[in-house]
């Protein structure tokens, strides 16, 4: 085969950095955009944050100064945000700074539509961010602060057990030993090793070694499994079960409880009481007494002591009644305040050559930055508005209201791609009168009812919750039972569907709701 060159000419889709940079931030959620909104003030010297009481210098760009286009001032007007620092300074500058930044404008190759000033006014508060952020400062000496930390500070299992050991008369040997076991405890307070495993592990192959190893072991565990709280240094559930029965006063349940944890835990499960009173030799009235009893048990005695990271939701946009409607505005608390460095920019057009197109490529990119961020927020208002109008009878009634919706609908309305909102839902939140939801709560597919329409999945989770909260304890209501409640309000739903739902909400079948 003869080789050859040609030339071919072709058209083909490309995403600019510009782009690339918006779709990302707007997939980001609100403690995700602060991250990269610090990672870019620390990367970009033309970026910094404005603060409300900082005056502006007398000196600057009027890039950074000028009025925002109508878009902009549209955008602000509806979040009302707080007064842009745009009217201040053009009434403080001066003709020459006007000057200045005209010779400016023309070295540089920005187009108009991306010389936003950034000043959106919502100065983010520390306190939203979680234990990220900086404490405030308070007006405490160094004692009263070191006192506070203390009385704050984590207490794990393994300190807890600790103190409790301190007050113990032990030989070295025990003390080491009990130390050893409450190390070897997991987050629940379980024992998960043997002793035999635990003391072939420091014996290394001593047999003699080890045997001594694990009578001492359980000399420690006795120990161990007598401390607090009740059930710690278990093997197993049933073994916490009855370390925790020990200790409850002696009454013909607690005996009756103590007879049950000795049979499989499969029976107390699935509340076979006619098989338990049999193996156990105790009347059906007291197993279900019993059964009450080991209810009130905690499974996990260690849990209370984990230390569990709270992940605080901030809403991106608060839903307010105004009137007969609703208002929707987006959380200014939530709304990094960024701009354009006034002194690196003015300094920047005395560089000329390689150096000032580096300075300059740095500026644009603050600049596109700051455009992004509020191209961001605008969607993500934009958005909301249109589900806080497809959804106004959740707003009003509640959950039991709400209508189906799909991204398309949403998409098609405001003109956009359905891709795009499913970024602006994911992550983002919304505070209304009956709580905070995320975005993606509001849609959801149809179910067919008898006049032709659709009824909102999430509407009917929110009927059979409600049809089982008011059902009669001593007969619950089987899934074929509130599949044909729902038909009687016109709403054809499975049985297997209704037991989808159910386990969506998290709610016990028939056979565990059934009152003892």
């Amino acid at each position: 085969m003869k080789q050859g060159l040609s030339l071919r000419v072709s058209q083909h889709l490309a995403l600019t950095p510009q782009l690339q940079q918006s779709i990302r931030l707007l997939q980001l959620s609100t403690l995700e955009l602060s991250q990269e909104v610090e990672q870019m003030l620390d990367e970009n010297p033309f970026l910094e944050m404005a603060e409300e009481a900082a005056p502006r210098e007398e000196f600057g760009l009027e890039h950074t100064n000028t009025p925002v286009s109508q878009d902009s001032r549209e955008f602000e007007s509806t979040t009302e945000s707080a007064p842009s620092h745009a009217a201040e300074d053009a009434s403080s500058a001066s003709k020459a700074e006007t000057e200045t930044t005209a010779e400016l404008s023309s070295e540089t190759s920005l187009e108009d539509s991306w010389d936003g000033d950034g000043s959106v006014d919502s100065s983010p508060d520390d306190s939203e961010w979680g234990g990220d952020a900086p404490a405030r400062k308070n007006n405490l000496d160094d004692s009263d602060a070191e006192a506070s930390d203390l009385t704050g500070a984590h207490v794990s299992l393994q300190d807890y057990l600790h103190r409790q050991a301190l007050s113990l008369r032990l030989s070295e040997e025990d003390r080491a030993a009990l130390y050893f076991l409450i190390e070897s405890l997991n987050d629940d307070g379980y024992l998960e090793d043997t002793l035999a495993s635990l003391a072939a592990g420091l014996a290394r192959d001593d047999l003699e070694e080890a045997e001594e190893l694990e009578q001492c072991f359980s000399m420690a565990l006795k120990l161990l499994q007598h401390m607090e709280p009740a059930g710690v240094g278990a093997r197993s559930l049933a073994e916490c079960l009855t370390l925790q029965l020990q200790d409850s006063p002696d009454s013909e349940e607690a005996r009756a409880a103590l007879a049950m944890c000795k049979q499989p835990m499969e029976l107390q499960a699935k509340r076979d009481v006619k098989r338990l009173a049999n193996l156990c030799g105790f009347p059906e009235d007291i197993i279900k007494g019993a059964m009450g009893l080991i209810a009130r048990l905690d499974p996990k005695p260690g849990r209370r002591f984990a230390n569990v990271e709270r992940n605080l939701v901030v809403p991106d946009v608060i839903v307010t009644k105004s009137g007969r409607g609703f208002k929707v505005a987006l959380n200014t608390e939530v709304m990094p305040r960024l701009r354009v460095h006034d002194i690196y920019a003015s300094v920047m057009k005395q560089h000329k050559g390689q150096s000032g197109q580096a300075l300059q490529q740095r500026l644009q990119e603050a600049r596109w930055f700051i455009k992004n961020i509020q191209q961001r927020f605008d969607t993500i208002l934009r958005v909301s508005n249109a589900i806080v109008e497809r959804q106004k009878n959740f707003f009003s009634h509640g959950e039991l209201a709400m209508r189906p919706l799909v991204l398309r609908e949403i998409a098609d309305e405001l003109g956009l791609h359905e891709s795009t909102i499913s970024r602006v839902t994911t992550a983002k939140y919304m505070s209304t009168p009956f709580g905070t939801f995320e975005l993606k709560y509001f849609f959801g597919s149809g179910l067919g009812t008898e006049t032709g329409g659709n009824a909102s999945s999430t509407a009917v989770r929110a009927l059979i919750k409600q049809f089982v909260s008011s059902e009669n304890p001593n007969k619950p209501l089987s899934d074929n039972q509130i599949s044909e409640m729902l038909k009687e309000q016109g709403i054809e739903c499975a049985r297997r569907t209704v037991a989808k739902y159910r386990e969506a909400l998290r709610i016990a079948p028939t056979n565990l709701r059934k009152a003892l």
